[in-house]
């Protein structure tokens, strides 16, 4: 899918929408693809009539200014466009410019910026990405101009499937990718896929996952009763499959025996609830709450009930392009922990919300993807509950959620063998890396890279994790 936009526009003109994709309307994508229809007219106005002042950056030096004038214009009007665009309308964009030079030091802020990132060995990239609400702070970074802030033109590629985001990744395909947690992990040991190193420098999204069941097992609330049952799970190597097989197992069932686990990408559980191909889904939003929304099926728990704060999705790219392109892999990362804070804050929900709705992003209305990040939500069971954490955005890649993923990946045999539970973690988990970038863009960061958690009520000791594996009676290992 391409997403063309004309992520630079000027920022100091009021017609020029910093937020928009294909077909937006504005007069920056208008310029760009226009009408057949109006091409030729377009073509016969007079040069001045055509803002030429308002044309993207055409080398990397201008591309850079432009980059600095954008993050200094969206940071006064704290990333509302509609205000800048109506101040910028009211009092003139040359206005704005003028007082904004007596105020900065542009050249200089210019020049340093420059200096300090070192020249862009790639400025255009592809990014996969899954339309599933973990994956909020990638794909909103391509409307909202966190991408372009780093000197970043990104086509963020809508993948249909999590097979597809490791197979394109692992053919190159794309520089970088929204992933499944579990996924870089499995990748750099070879399981289920070819052996190929990947890295985690931050992690998108934590909770964000509920169990769904469909609305005739209403009377089916204590897993006991769900022996027999067939449930959908987005990938193999995923955190829904691995915390549902973790639940199930807690109340005395066998993930492998008594119950069924099929892989269904998430925009088809849905369906399958509804034709009654499953009982139900451990699945990433918005589908979860589409099936409220659609009458089909009902939030039996959010997986923050699990464990509160637990990986879901994560941002990785390959450790050769990361070591072959330093510097563009350090502006992405900028990026995407940038937007991954932006995230973060409850009061920027509602305006992400819109953001991402679109077809070519999420393709959900925007009440479906509101009441997921607000956490105000039906749960067809006739109640409006208020989670506000029902989903939230925290970059930390900790050392200690890939060990725990390493252990349910040893105890259902995805893996076997002698595992070197701390190496793999911190080979694949950045977390050291993601901290300096954290505090080098003002935002707080833990001293430690590792913690206990509690899951179910149970302890994970992340420095023992072979007797924490041992200590479940059900599992192949």
């Amino acid at each position: 899918m391409n997403n063309d936009h004309s992520s630079l526009g000027n920022p100091f003109d009021h017609r020029h929408s910093l937020v928009h994709g294909r077909d937006c309307g504005c007069q920056t994508c208008t310029d760009a693809h226009p009408h057949p229809s109006e091409a030729a007219s377009a073509a016969s106005r007079p040069a001045e009539a055509q803002s030429p002042a308002s044309a993207a950056p055409r080398d990397s030096e201008a591309m850079m200014d432009r980059v600095v004038e954008s993050a200094l214009v969206r940071g006064i009007f704290g990333h509302s466009d509609m205000h800048r665009r109506q101040f910028m309308k009211l009092v003139g964009g040359g206005t704005v410019a003028a007082a904004l030079a007596t105020l900065f030091p542009m050249d200089a802020i210019k020049a340093a910026v420059k200096e300090d990132l070192g020249p862009l060995e790639k400025t255009r990239l592809n990014v996969g990405f899954i339309p599933i609400t973990c994956a909020t702070p990638i794909i909103m970074a391509h409307p909202m101009g966190f991408y372009e802030r780093y000197g970043l033109d990104v086509n963020v590629i809508k993948t249909a499937g999590w097979a597809l985001i490791r197979d394109n990744s692992l053919n190159d395909n794309y520089d970088a990718a929204h992933m499944l947690s579990p996924m870089p992990l499995a990748m750099s040991l070879g399981a289920g896929s070819s052996r190929r190193a990947f890295i985690t420098p931050a992690i998108e999204n934590i909770n964000g996952q509920a169990i769904v069941l469909h609305n005739d097992h209403q009377d089916k609330r204590d897993p006991t009763q769900w022996k027999g049952f067939t449930f959908g799970v987005p990938f193999e190597y995923s955190m829904h499959n691995f915390l549902l097989r973790y639940y199930v197992a807690e109340h005395g069932l066998d993930p492998d025996q008594d119950i069924q686990i099929r892989v269904i990408p998430p925009p088809e559980m849905v369906a399958n609830l509804r034709a009654g191909n499953i009982d139900g889904f451990l699945s990433p939003d918005p589908f979860n709450q589409r099936a409220v929304f659609e009458r089909i099926g009902f939030i039996h728990l959010l997986t923050k009930e699990i464990w509160d704060g637990h990986p879901c999705c994560a941002f990785a790219t390959s450790a050769t392009f990361a070591r072959e392109n330093p510097n563009t892999y350090g502006a992405l990362l900028r990026a995407i922990i940038d937007a991954t804070q932006y995230s973060s804050d409850p009061a920027n929900r509602s305006e992400i919300a819109e953001a991402i709705a679109p077809t070519n992003y999420l393709n959900q209305p925007v009440t479906v993807i509101e009441q997921v990040l607000t956490g105000r939500f039906a749960d067809g069971l006739g109640n409006v509950q208020n989670v506000p954490d029902r989903i939230d955005f925290d970059p930390f890649p900790w050392h200690s959620m890939a060990v725990w993923i390493l252990t349910q990946m040893k105890r259902w045999g995805y893996i076997d063998g002698d595992v070197d539970y701390q190496r793999v973690a911190r080979d694949v988990f950045l977390a050291t890396e993601a901290a300096e970038v954290m505090r080098e863009l003002g935002y707080d960061a833990p001293e430690e890279t590792s913690r206990q958690y509690q899951i179910m009520g149970k302890t994970f000791d992340y420095t023992n994790p072979e007797a924490y594996l041992q200590s479940f009676d059900i599992r192949r290992s």
